[in-house]
């Protein structure tokens, strides 16, 4: 039996993976123009002819555009089609980022009803109504302001900072949840809920209640992911 030789993966394509990575969490929108070859060269620690084929891999897929003596430029493009490339988590990694999600944010979501101000029980309330009243993929911004949110209702720098650490772990979860949302109306309405009583334990100062409830979100929207993934795998 002939094998065909197995070649890692170039530079250049996960400098690619990157930059989408990147794109997505600094919320770039089309028109915005990418740091020059040289910065992205010093940001991903690689020389210019992977950055350039980089880009150059990248204006294929339709996201940049190269304008001559300018530089590269975000196009438009589907956002939902980015997502569904960027953000699908293996099940060991899906493991890894919800193990960690119930150390830190059920420890935050404890903490933040001892330390929670009216301002950021607002914020917290800002979140929920953007959830409430919008049904498509671009919810999942209100979602991770609700739980950044909680996080600096600690009023703890190491949390805050943990979380921002975490934060394309954290989105990559949150949009794959929020992709079965659009799906599923239990499944939309079962995470309103348990937002809602997280966020009612906080207001209410009950620690241990605002712990569980955290909890409980977090075992439940692991468990969709986790079937989602299976029948993905299948």
């Amino acid at each position: 039996m002939d094998l065909e030789k197995i070649s890692p993966k170039k530079i250049s394509e996960r400098v690619a993976e990157q930059l989408e990575q990147w794109i997505v969490s600094q919320h770039l929108k089309p028109g915005d123009k990418l740091p020059s070859v040289r910065q992205l060269c010093a940001m991903f620690d690689v020389g210019r002819s992977a950055v350039r084929d980089a880009i150059t891999t990248l204006k294929g897929k339709g996201i940049l555009e190269v304008r001559q003596g300018e530089g590269a430029f975000i196009r438009s493009f589907d956002t939902g089609q980015l997502f569904e490339q960027l953000f699908i988590l293996e099940k060991q990694d899906l493991t890894d980022v919800f193990n960690v999600r119930k150390i830190l944010e059920a420890g935050s979501a404890e903490l933040a009803a001892i330390s929670r101000t009216e301002s950021h029980l607002q914020q917290m309330e800002t979140a929920l109504e953007e959830l409430e009243y919008s049904d498509s993929l671009e919810d999942w911004e209100a979602d991770y302001a609700f739980h950044m949110a909680i996080a600096e209702a600690t009023c703890n720098k190491v949390v805050i900072r943990l979380m921002e650490t975490l934060s394309v772990l954290l989105k990559k979860a949150i949009i794959n949840c929020h992709r079965m949302a659009l799906h599923s109306e239990t499944v939309s309405t079962s995470i309103r809920k348990q937002h809602a009583a997280i966020y009612t334990a906080i207001k209410a100062q009950h620690e241990e209640q605002a712990r569980t409830a955290m909890l409980d979100h977090l075992c439940y929207v692991e468990a969709i992911l986790n079937q989602a993934q299976d029948r993905y795998s299948r």
